[in-house]
C-alpha cells in the first residue's frame, strides 16, 4: 500500500544552493517525519542518521550532495526532533525502514526521477531493509555505513555499497563479520570498503579518512 495524500509542511531557513527547508510527511502506519531539504534537481538522495545521531548531523554532507548537483532529504526518525510514530518509543524495534520509505516517495513525488539512500548505523540497516520491502526500482542505490540489513539481505533490490571500520565493535563484538556476511548474500552490483580504524558510521566524517568517505559516496552515487 502506498501513500496517496502528501503533506507538506516547509519552512525557508537560507537562500543558496546550501538552502534547507523543513518539510514533513506521513508514513504508511500514520507517522509524520519532518526532515531537512537540501538542494534541487532530479537526483535525490535520502539520509539516515544512527542512533546517537539526528537530521542535523547530515548538514554539512548534505550541503556537499547538494552542491553536487543532488536534491537531499535528511530525515529525523520517529521518536527523534518532532517527527512520530508508532514504536516511536524504542525506535531500534520500531518500522523505521516506513520512515525512509516515506522519504522517497516524497521525493519522487516533488520531482526525484532517481532516489539513493545512505544510512549510517540504525539508519542504514533501515535503508536496506527499506529496499528490501520497497517496490523495485524505487531505491535507485544504497550506501551504508557500518551497518547491514535487519532482514535477508539476498532480498535487497538496489546497488549497495558497504562502508566499514576494521575495528569498529559494539557489546557483541567486530562488527565486520556480520557486515561481510550481509555483503555476501547481497546481490550484484555491491561493494564493500573495508577501512581502517575504529570509528563507527557517521563518526568517520569526524576522522582523516571523511574526505574519503565522501568522496566514495559521491563516486558510487553518480555511477549507472
Amino acid at each position: 500500500m502506498r501513500i496517496g495524500l502528501v503533506f507538506v509542511f516547509v519552512v525557508l531557513l537560507a537562500g543558496s544552493v546550501g538552502a534547507r527547508q523543513i518539510v514533513s510527511f506521513p508514513t504508511e502506519d500514520g507517522g509524520v517525519i519532518y526532515a531537512d531539504s537540501y538542494g534541487k534537481g532530479e537526483r535525490g538522495v535520502v539520509l539516515a542518521h544512527g542512533g546517537r545521531f539526528d537530521k542535523e548531523s547530515w548538514e554539512k554532507q548534505a550541503r556537499e550532495l547538494a552542491a553536487a548537483g543532488f536534491r537531499v532529504l535528511a530525515i529525523d526518525f520517529r521518536g527523534y526532533g518532532p517527527s512520530r510514530g508508532p514504536g516511536q518509543a524504542d525506535p531500534l524495534s520500531a518500522p523505521l525502514h516506513l520512515d525512509v520509505l516515506a522519504a522517497v516517495q516524497y521525493l519522487r513525488k516533488n520531482g526525484a526521477k532517481t532516489v539513493a539512500v545512505v544510512g549510517g548505523s540504525m539508519g542504514g540497516s533501515a535503508a536496506a531493509d527499506a529496499s528490501i520491502q520497497s517496490e523495485r526500482g524505487e531505491i535507485d542505490r544504497l550506501v551504508l555505513l557500518g551497518a547491514a540489513p535487519n532482514g535477508p539481505a539476498e532480498k535487497i533490490k538496489a546497488p549497495i555499497l558497504f562502508i566499514v571500520t576494521r575495528d569498529d565493535e559494539n557489546g557483541d563484538g567486530l562488527r565486520l563479520p556480520t557486515i561481510r556476511a550481509q555483503y555476501e548474500r547481497a546481490p550484484e552490483p555491491k561493494e564493500l570498503i573495508v577501512l581502517e580504524g575504529s570509528a563507527h558510521a557517521q563518526a568517520l566524517f569526524d576522522t582523516d579518512q571523511g574526505e574519503r568517505v565522501m568522496r566514495e559516496i559521491l563516486r558510487f552515487l553518480a555511477g549507472k
